[in-house]
């Protein structure tokens, strides 16, 4: 008999460290993955370690958290940054890092999202 082959559709923003789901070993790479996007005293606890999901969702909110900080500090930069001294070249390269930054930490956002809905629905599965 011959087995068909099957496809699993994953999103663009799915990140390529991650092995698709489904796959042999797939949760073990998200969960490594995830723990690389927490602080690493985070990454230690028990219950992070043992459900991926609880996992994914601290990733979420750190990504989150992270993006508020990179948010402020853009909009701030201009009206701070000359009261520290900072020269207007600086300011403008450290603009652009911050608008750089949030825009991979949408992506990183994206990405976690898409792992989290991946594992809740292996864990619905089960």
């Amino acid at each position: 008999m011959i087995m068909p082959l099957t496809t699993t559709r994953i999103s663009p923003d799915w990140p390529c460290q991650v092995k698709p789901p489904g796959s042999y070993d797939w949760e073990r790479s998200a969960a490594k993955w995830l723990r690389e996007l927490v602080p690493a005293r985070y990454a230690g606890y028990p219950a992070l370690i043992r459900h991926p999901v609880l996992l994914a969702r601290h990733a979420q909110i750190q990504v989150h958290h992270e993006m508020r900080v990179a948010r402020t500090a853009l909009q701030t930069a201009r009206s701070e940054l000359p009261t520290l001294g900072m020269p207007e070249s600086v300011i403008e390269h450290t603009i652009k890092m911050y608008a750089a930054e949030i825009r991979q930490l949408q992506y990183i956002a994206r990405s976690v999202r898409a792992v989290t809905e991946a594992l809740v629905a292996q864990a619905a599965g089960r």
